[in-house]
């Protein structure tokens, strides 16, 4: 789960699910909980703290095997938990017959490779997202090489290539190749038998990001596409052709006809109404953009830095170090170019 350094400004969406909203504002796990028939949801610790915990859901098939959506982490204790969680419902990690991961993301992704070398499941996940892990190093390399043109102070810059450069691993090591052994694609079913859940290709948070629609049981899994309370951040996966923002801006869009779906994210807690959650994150990023534009208005050949330095982050852009100011320089990027005006930035 890596965010927008701003919070959205709108109300966040109601709880479904009371338990998870008191757990994450007291920062602890949620319990174990039933969402549907055959369908439960755990929480795995995350990293870098408990509050940050991401959900698992276990989708029970019709011949008794249990698909996982979003695994979690492989290490501080959280194989631990997931396991615990399976046992809670009388199961465990050994009858997992399905691995289907949103993203990348080692919060997402990390356990996938224990899991399947424990149970013989196999790994689904976009072909973008392989691509991706397969190209870990030579993105890290370019972005070394962008580092350099952005006009950061001197000081902070060993910081930004330790986030962004060559210490930079978005798998974090925690998945071993093969990274994926099924390849889904947009409208792919999952095969889980007796159910009909369906891949919706979401990019922008990372370039091969999928949400997974359960209209049989109202249910929409939206990964780290869709939070109630974070905007995510945008290009976090590999680098793309296309520009990130304008991918999310669109992905967005695409979850118009769910807004009647329980949404199931990867973090925080259960909601409804997808739609006037993605209309708020899009109306930020709109925001964004307009603050963007304004310091292009008003500067003379600013660089990158220059510009983000205008643009309302929360604490500022003078607050930030390492992989948050790095994410908040490359998005700037990306709204300046969406506007057509990426060649007013001045590198150095």
């Amino acid at each position: 789960m890596t965010s927008s350094p701003v919070p959205p400004a709108s109300p966040s969406p109601t709880p479904i699910s009371p338990v998870q909203a008191r757990a994450l504002a007291d920062g602890v796990l949620p319990p174990v909980e039933e969402v549907r028939p055959g369908v439960w949801t755990l929480a795995v610790p995350f990293r870098f703290g408990v509050p940050d915990a991401t959900l698992v859901y276990v989708v029970e098939a019709t011949d008794g095997s249990l698909t996982l959506i979003d695994p979690g982490w492989s290490d501080d204790g959280a194989l631990d938990v997931l396991d615990a969680g399976l046992r809670s419902i009388g199961r465990s990690v050994r009858d997992v017959g399905l691995v289907a991961v949103t993203h990348l993301h080692a919060d997402h992704l990390g356990a996938a490779t224990a899991v399947r070398r424990m149970s013989g499941a196999p790994i689904a996940m976009h072909a973008a997202e392989v691509r991706a892990l397969d190209h870990e190093r030579d993105d890290a390399a370019a972005h070394e090489t962008e580092i350099a043109t952005w006009g950061v102070p001197h000081e902070l810059r060993d910081g930004l290539t330790a986030a962004w450069g060559a210490g930079r691993h978005i798998g974090l090591g925690a998945i071993e190749p093969p990274y994926a052994d099924v390849l889904l694609d947009d409208g792919d079913l999952l095969p889980i038998a007796g159910r009909t859940i369906r891949s919706l290709w979401t990019p922008g948070h990372t370039a091969g990001h999928l949400c997974f629609l359960d209209e049989a049981d109202g249910l929409l899994f939206t990964g780290d596409h869709v939070l109630p309370r974070i905007n995510s951040g945008i290009g976090l996966g590999g680098r793309t052709d296309s520009n990130p923002l304008g991918d999310y801006l669109a992905s967005l869009a695409k979850l118009d006809p769910y807004a009647d779906l329980e949404v199931c994210p990867g973090h925080e807690y259960r909601f409804r109404d997808v739609v006037s959650r993605a209309r708020t994150l899009a109306r930020h990023r709109e925001e964004r953009s307009r603050h963007v534009a304004e310091a292009l208005d008003t500067l003379d050949a600013p660089t990158l830095f220059e510009v983000a330095s205008r643009v309302p982050f929360s604490g500022g852009i003078e607050s930030m170090t390492g992989f948050l100011l790095a994410s908040a320089l490359t998005q700037t990027a990306f709204h300046a170019d969406l506007l057509g005006r990426g060649d007013e930035i001045r590198p150095t």
